[in-house]
């Protein structure tokens, strides 16, 4: 499962080598800062791996953050929320991916007219 929060980017898995913890891995460490202080997991790292550094997580724990991080959404914009709390360096890797999303859009998105639903019912 690949994450981006405002704090950054994670990747989590769950290795067979450790099937009673999840794997949360990322490329830079500030990604990490947030969850390392909610769980004091040591940090390890890994030079030659996908992913250079790491830690492991109850799945539980992980979940936990997961639904922080929901509950503590403040921004009607992500990217430009992102460029506050990490920097613009950040943030255009955070445009790269948008951009290479857009490969996935339907087809037909862009077709028809505009059907609005009032999330107040």
């Amino acid at each position: 499962m690949w994450i981006f929060t405002k704090n950054g980017f994670v990747s989590a898995v769950r290795k067979n080598a450790h099937p009673d913890v999840l794997t949360i891995r990322t490329r830079d460490k500030e990604s990490l800062a947030e969850l390392i202080d909610l769980t004091g997991a040591e940090l390890a790292k890994s030079p030659d791996g996908d992913y250079p550094y790491r830690i492991f997580v109850k799945p539980e724990v992980f979940a936990e953050w997961l639904s922080t991080s929901a509950l503590d959404i403040d921004y009607d914009n992500f990217k430009s929320k992102v460029a506050k709390v990490r920097g613009n360096a950040f943030t255009a890797s955070l445009h790269n991916v948008w951009s290479a999303m857009l490969n996935v859009e339907d087809e037909d998105a862009r077709d028809g007219e505009a059907h609005y639903v009032d999330p107040n019912n």
